[in-house]
């Protein structure tokens, strides 16, 4: 087991969109939304959206690396939301909407790293990606209310942002 932690908008979006579309779905064991990456010790959501914290709504992704890559995590990770845009994914904005990736080690951070620039020449030879890479930090998991939010509440906010823009499993 190996795990990943990203933020690339309103964690509710990012999360539902890594359970229902990566493949094989077996790989991603496990998920949970948290904050990462602030000042702050133990945020709650409150204080995440008041953007003083400098906290990420991010998602930790446990992942059976037999089953899957950091490599395919973190193209799928380009590939579901806009990497171009700073601190905003779709009509979400702030700071807590930043496009991350939160490495756990040197070998992720090289990875993501690689990744990014063969997604850069790629997919948007004409626009810069923005996304940060940096060491983790302290995780602290959101609320109960937010884990699994729209499969709780399947009418509930949907960022336009996220979907896949290019097939990252063929």
């Amino acid at each position: 087991m190996q795990i990943a932690i990203i933020a690339a908008g309103c964690f509710w979006g990012v999360q539902e969109v890594y359970l229902r579309k990566f493949i094989p779905a077996a790989a991603i064991l496990k998920t949970s939304v948290g904050y990462t990456g602030g000042i702050t010790a133990d945020p709650t959501y409150k204080e995440v959206c008041t953007n003083t914290t400098n906290h990420a709504e991010a998602l930790k992704i446990e992942f059976d690396e037999k089953l899957t890559s950091y490599d395919k995590i973190i193209e799928f990770f380009f590939a579901m939301h806009d990497p171009t845009t700073s601190n905003q994914q779709g009509n979400d904005i702030g700071t807590q909407y930043r496009s991350a990736i939160f490495t756990t080690n040197p070998e992720q951070a090289t990875i993501a790293k690689r990744v990014m620039n063969e997604v850069q020449a790629k997919h948007y030879p004409n626009k810069k990606i923005v996304t940060q890479i940096l060491p983790a930090g302290k995780w602290w998991d959101a609320e109960d209310y937010h884990q699994l939010y729209l499969e709780k509440n399947p009418d509930g906010y949907r960022c336009s942002s996220h979907f896949l823009r290019w097939n990252v499993f063929e």
